[in-house]
């Protein structure tokens, strides 16, 4: 009967829809006038319409559309990092079938800018800053169903973004600023808290690993070690030794527990050091007196082996969190003042250095705003999710932002729109040590179009398929079958539920009423 069950669960109410053909050519869509567009290109690829262009003053323009079977969907992607490039990229969408067969319009955007990932391309450019926040999506969401609208007769009749990491900000912020845009939003990952995550985490990656002298105490060797050490102390916490661990903050792991003992071996054991940089890596940015300058908990246990993301091989490297860091500190972080000649080392971990560094780029870049109540009120529906063995983005923002819209706009009316899922073992947008491919957009496409809240999103890798439920739920073995099968899972909500610590020296950014929508004036940022 369980299994019966879940197996309902797991399978998504999906209808078919009719379809529709072209009434037009597709070189026809070149000589479409849209405000503010400029349509390069309008070319026959396989059995779609391509569409190129640019939306001023220079965001790249790209829409697929086919020319034979439309469904009726439409689907925007986001893009990731600093973005600079449009590739229309289904996140997480891949086996969802209306994507899979090609019968979806779809676009995407570069957002204002072209290459230079280094963020490079905001100095001195307000006009990029503006279209990089929020309004290069916006503006590609109306330009596309524009040309929808020319190339069928007809709108589309639902509307869905998919994005992770920054495409999950890019996600959200559709949500908060621009709520009519669509339909059913997937938010992966999202780097909504931009100015913080871009600054004082990726720079904490790095300051805190370092010698006096500019040498990192500890190296990726190591870091097997330790995962090691923290699967031995936490993984049979959820009932299961499978090297996932399912809620990483029930996880007590003490690095302290692995220093060398006298005569140990050393290469089975850290140094004191080395123990410190970990907790430090673990518990995040802080300033001499404790106060937290990101949320608590930057990376979480069972996520070591992919820490190498900013913890180098060998002395002399330069890791990405470097990078991610400088490019925001020089170019993004005072838009009025670019720095290119900016170094982490002049970053100062103060309360009053926090304010200075974060703000006024978090009041156009990030994406906290809990009030979701406009989106909610036009029907609208938002899955939220994250893998908890994120290198880049800490899953704790996405808890922070989860709770603030709860306590904003109530548990009951966000349960009505909104669901939120975490998935063990996964790290950033994918990859990890968890199953870690699913596909999210089937069941936002049923909740939308047919009213079925989603409840179990299946995760695979090669050896293993596990349910996901939303968040407080997790999945927990029946005691019969395969723990490598997802049917022998049911769903289960702690009685005794992990409270999130929200107390740092930001939290207010998790909050409504300070954002603002600057403006391009004489070359320089009005806000």
């Amino acid at each position: 009967m369980i299994r019966a069950v879940l197996a309902l669960l797991l399978t998504p109410v999906f209808a078919p829809v009719a379809s529709a053909s072209a009434p037009v050519s597709c070189g026809d869509l070149a000589a479409v006038r849209l405000p503010g567009v400029t349509i390069a290109s309008a070319t026959v690829i396989g059995s779609g319409c391509e569409v190129r262009g640019t939306i001023a003053p220079a965001g790249t323009l790209v829409v697929r559309l086919p020319v034979r079977g439309w469904s009726g969907r439409y689907v925007q992607t986001g893009c990731g990092g600093l973005c600079g490039s449009a590739n229309i990229a289904y996140t997480q969408a891949a086996n969802c079938k209306p994507i899979a067969d090609g019968t979806v319009a779809a676009a995407t955007t570069d957002m204002g800018h072209q290459g230079q990932n280094d963020g490079s391309w905001g100095a001195d450019n307000p006009q990029a800053h503006i279209d990089f926040a929020y309004r290069g999506v916006h503006e590609t969401a109306v330009a596309a169903k524009a040309l929808i609208k020319a190339f069928y007769h007809r709108a589309a009749r639902w509307s869905y973004f998919d994005g992770c990491s920054d495409g999950g900000r890019e996600a959200l912020m559709e949500a908060q600023r621009y709520p009519d845009d669509f339909d059913g939003i997937a938010a992966g990952a999202p780097a909504s808290n931009m100015a913080v995550q871009n600054t004082f985490h990726h720079a904490w990656n790095v300051l805190a690993n370092r010698n006096a002298d500019g040498s990192y105490v500890l190296l990726a060797g190591r870091l097997p070690l330790v995962h090691a050490a923290v699967l031995s102390a936490c993984d049979h916490l959820d009932g299961l030794t499978d090297g996932v661990i399912d809620d990483p903050r029930v996880c007590r792991f003490d690095p302290d527990s692995i220093v060398c003992a006298t005569g140990q071996d050393p290469s089975a054991c850290l140094s004191p050091a080395e123990a410190a940089v970990v907790r430090k890596l673990h518990d995040g940015a802080t300033d001499a007196q404790g106060n937290r300058l990101e949320p608590a908990i930057a990376h979480e246990w069972g996520s070591e082996l992919d820490w190498t993301l900013f913890v180098p091989a060998a002395q002399g490297q330069h890791v990405a969190s470097e990078n991610f860091a400088l490019s925001y500190l020089r170019y993004l972080a005072d838009p009025n003042h670019p720095n290119p000649g900016y170094q982490l080392t002049d970053l100062q971990l103060t309360v009053a250095s926090f304010w200075r560094t974060v703000l006024p780029s978090s009041t156009y870049m990030a994406a906290l705003d809990p009030d979701l109540s406009r989106f909610q009120r036009g029907g609208g529906k938002l899955i939220l999710w994250h893998g908890w063995n994120d290198q880049h983005i800490s899953p704790q923002n996405t808890l922070v932002y989860w709770d603030a819209v709860r306590a904003e706009m109530g548990g009951r009316d966000v349960d009505r729109f909104a669901r939120l899922y975490l998935f063990p073992g996964m790290a950033h947008c994918g990859g990890g040590e968890g199953p870690n491919t699913f596909d999210v957009m089937t069941p936002l496409m049923s909740w939308v179009e047919h009213g079925t809240a989603p409840s179990a999103i299946v995760a695979s890798n090669a050896a293993r398929t596990r349910p996901v439920y939303p968040y407080p739920a997790v999945a927990r073995y029946d005691g019969t079958g395969s723990t490598d099968d997802a049917a022998n899972f049911v769903p289960f909500t702690p009685r005794n539920q992990v409270r999130n610590d929200a107390a740092w020296v930001g939290q207010r950014l998790f909050s409504g009423g300070y954002q603002t929508w600057p403006r391009a004036v004489d070359g320089r940022l009005v806000l």
